[in-house]
């Protein structure tokens, strides 16, 4: 009759320490990480997501630029006006007309205008206020609209448009990559913040709007503090195929 192999019993006592020592570390035996473990912390990242200190993002996105911009502290704001980024709204494309109408005809719907077909001076139009989320009747003279820096002149000169030539601050400010239609009480509330201090009420204009002015700083060069960066990155993370607008 055959014998019956006989355990090696070393073997297995080997094999229940390392069980033992296992679960007192909170791992398993096959090697799989305990979802648990981080969890009461805060330190895992959801699926899909990265950090917001961690670069990421597909290729062409806001959310890759967001690495190429350079970090820096604030510099003082001494020496800012508003006079320091040439006369407002000048007719930098040269088409007879100025910036801030420019905007008003891209921005607005059902809009007329004072001089007929010239179509340049905007009197009346409805604005989709990309801040709130409502919409406002743009008339001339009366209106709630106001046409917003998305990277605010001061919070440039800070970071960057002190050193910049007279021209350069001239077309920073007429801009149209930098410049929106929007409901003036919530642009006055906004103020010269950053990402890292405002965003827009309306949440669901969040991932466009951080697009916008992380393409406006990359083209020009102002650079971002530590916290608007990671500011940056957090909304962004939600949509991480956010395009950076073209302009």
């Amino acid at each position: 009759m055959a014998q019956l192999a006989q355990p090696n019993t070393g073997t297995a006592r080997t094999l229940v320490g390392a069980a033992a020592l296992a679960v007192a570390l909170g791992g398993t035996l096959a090697g799989c990480k305990d979802p648990t473990v981080g969890a009461a912390t805060g330190s895992a990242t959801p699926p899909g997501t990265s950090a917001p200190g961690a670069p990421g993002g597909a290729k062409g996105s806001a959310l890759a630029a967001v690495g190429g911009l350079t970090v820096k502290g604030r510099a003082p704001k001494t020496g800012y006006s508003r006079d320091r980024f040439g006369p407002e709204w000048s007719d930098t494309d040269h088409n007879h007309c100025d910036t801030r109408d420019d905007i008003l005809k891209r921005d607005l719907t059902g809009t007329s205008f004072r001089d007929g077909a010239k179509k340049c001076i905007v009197t009346s139009g409805t604005l989709n206020d990309p801040y709130t989320g409502t919409r406002i009747t743009y008339t001339r003279g009366a209106s709630k609209v106001d046409i917003d820096h998305a990277v605010a002149l001061s919070d440039a000169w800070q970071k960057g448009a002190a050193q910049w030539t007279d021209d350069k601050r001239r077309d920073f400010a007429n801009d149209p990559l930098n410049l929106l239609a929007v409901d003036s009480s919530t642009n006055r509330r906004k103020s010269d913040g950053d990402t890292a201090t405002w965003l827009p009420p309306n949440t669901a204009f969040r991932c466009a709007y951080v697009a916008r002015q992380v393409a406006v700083k990359k083209k020009y060069g102002v650079w971002v503090t530590s916290a608007e960066r990671d500011a940056m990155r957090t909304v962004l993370n939600g949509c991480p195929a956010q395009p950076l607008p073209a302009g």
